[in-house]
């Protein structure tokens, strides 16, 4: 039978996720560090943005039966950014030179990834303004920055969207800590598990005990090839 309204109600005793209450923390490279000053803002200049997703890649396989489906890769979609413009574009200008500094026009030669990659953080928080959730994007880089329309008829502001790629991203709350914790114990148990040498107990196993030999077997007459005669009539 369904739920009565108050245990519906008693699913709701803590406040509803905002999407509006988040912020985004974007260091620099060191060969930008002269935009410093503009980069340190954009934690208050970022309108919007999400949360990432992570999609499982799968193939699929038929034995017997139903087709069913085996995972083989993790993939990780970009994020994209919208920034505040200020009156002297500086959010425009720094993201240009980011860009650049990937690979500067002037040579066209591409930079070394970890000249250039950063941890980009992004924060959700409660109500009471307390982190509740935060991932970090690991080696993020942006690879585009979306044009700026011009219109006479316009007189709102600029808002630029910048669009990162990044190799993975992690959960940094604490619950992501603690399921790192039990991964990694979870792990150590296989592991310690895994090389554990089973050869001792399988020659145990395959080694025959007879308890009803006599003690005294050894006073038996012999054989020619000095093996002890069960069949004959020995001293014992």
């Amino acid at each position: 039978m369904p739920g009565s309204i108050s245990n519906f109600l008693s699913t709701f005793r803590n406040d509803l996720a905002r999407p509006n209450r988040f912020d985004v923390n974007i260091p620099i490279p060191l060969g930008l560090i002269q935009y410093i000053k503009t980069s340190t803002p954009l934690q208050y200049r970022c309108e919007a943005t999400n949360l990432p997703g992570r999609t499982i890649a799968t193939t699929e396989q038929k034995t017997y039966g139903p087709i069913e489906k085996y995972p083989y890769l993790s993939t990780y979609n970009d994020i994209d950014l919208t920034f505040i413009v200020s009156g002297d574009m500086s959010e425009k200008i720094f993201f240009d030179a980011w860009l650049n500094y990937v690979n500067p026009t002037q040579s066209n030669n591409f930079r070394y990834k970890t000249d250039y990659a950063v941890t980009l953080s992004v924060n959700q928080y409660d109500q009471t303004n307390k982190l509740s959730y935060t991932v970090g994007l690991f080696d993020a880089y942006p690879i585009s920055v979306n044009q700026l329309d011009l219109d006479w008829s316009n007189d709102s502001y600029h808002k630029l969207s910048v669009t990162f790629a990044y190799t993975y991203w992690k959960n940094n709350s604490i619950q992501g800590f603690a399921q790192d914790l039990v991964d990694q114990a979870i792990d150590s148990v296989f592991s310690s598990l895994s090389s554990i040498d089973l050869t001792s107990f399988q020659t145990s196993a395959a080694t025959p005990t007879d308890t009803n030999i006599d003690p005294n077997i050894d006073n038996y007459n012999k054989d020619s090839e000095g093996n002890p005669d069960i069949g004959s009539t020995g001293t014992y």
